[in-house]
């Protein structure tokens, strides 16, 4: 029995050997990574003077954050009012760079220029449209002052005026309800200096079309009620086209991101132009006002739908360079 234990217990021995020769040794604790902090200096960009100088930046700081650390130094250059470059010359950086990607060293200096006081796009947005909607409907309903005084307070007579003061304060509603609404804008503010030429150029020439649909003496298009109602559907057409792809264009954007992604036609068939064009919602738009121009067959919408398709087209290629 003795010998028949000690067997036994060499034997359990020998196992639980085995067993703890043949765990896995525990790994080696690993060494953290050493951070490299960047050093980024402010410099003005008209003085060339240094503004700041900030130690120890992380290197996953984006601009924005860099930008905040700025504003803590000049609280009257808040994050929107800056504009921030790598060189004299080139182009401001956005917001959503991170400073590790950048073309510099641990060492990197930018350089400060101030874009002005800013407002939101949304801002921008309802002030340009509201104000040709109020402007046009003081035309319509002939308020005193505008039309010589045996005019005051009538109204005209052609239907094609009424129809063409529904369909304009139609378009602007619209716009406004889809700036509430709709719209994500991608980016957040513009300069307040620009406000004024933006709404002088839209008050303005609002202000010069309805002068003449709702003048007294204005007469009917060319080719009569044909003409109006052909322009009425173009126009009618264009605007549904244009609110698909603007609700479309928001489906693709999550609220406060900034990405942008290629859109692609939907179910929706008013969608399928982006089969054909890059910015579906300028086609539509500038659809709407031929229709608008053939409907009221007036010099003053004709040159705004002219003007308009320029600046469009512009808008339109810068569109298709960023993506």
């Amino acid at each position: 029995m003795d010998v028949l234990a000690l067997e036994a217990k060499t034997g359990n021995a020998g196992d639980s050997d085995k067993k703890s020769s043949s765990r896995p040794k525990p790994k080696p604790p690993k060494k953290a990574k050493r951070i490299v902090y960047f050093e980024v200096e402010i410099v003005d960009l008209k003085t060339k003077e240094k503004l700041l100088l900030l130690d120890k930046v992380e290197p996953t700081a984006t601009v924005l954050d860099i930008k905040a650390l700025f504003h803590k130094s000049y609280p009257k250059w808040y994050p929107a009012r800056q504009s921030l470059r790598l060189d004299a010359k080139g182009k401001c950086l956005r917001d959503e760079e991170i400073l590790q990607t950048l073309p510099v060293g641990t060492t990197a200096s930018f350089y400060f220029s101030d874009l002005g006081p800013q407002l939101t796009w949304g801002t921008v947005f309802l002030t340009e449209c509201v104000g040709p909607l109020i402007i046009y409907l003081m035309f319509y309903f002939h308020l005193p002052f505008i039309y010589s005084p045996k005019y005051d307070f009538t109204s005209s007579k052609h239907w094609v005026v009424h129809l063409a003061c529904m369909c304009h304060s139609f378009h602007y509603i619209k716009r406004i309800l889809e700036t509430m609404f709709v719209h994500r804008i991608s980016h957040g503010t513009m300069p307040l200096r620009n406000i004024f030429k933006n709404c002088g150029y839209y008050w303005c020439t609002a202000a010069w079309m309805a002068y003449y649909i709702n003048h007294p003496l204005y007469t009917t298009p060319y080719y009569g009620q044909q003409q109006v109602n052909t322009g009425l559907y173009i126009f009618l057409f264009c605007q549904v086209g244009n609110f698909s792809i603007h609700v479309a264009l928001r489906n693709l954007k999550q609220p406060g991101s900034k990405t942008k992604k290629i859109p692609y036609p939907t179910k929706n068939p008013f969608t399928w132009m982006f089969w054909l064009v890059s910015c579906p919602n300028y086609t539509y738009e500038m659809g709407s006002w031929i229709g608008f121009t053939l409907m009221t067959q007036c010099v003053p919408v004709a040159f705004f739908t002219i003007v308009g398709f320029i600046q469009m087209t512009v808008w339109a290629k810068g569109n298709t360079t960023a993506t």
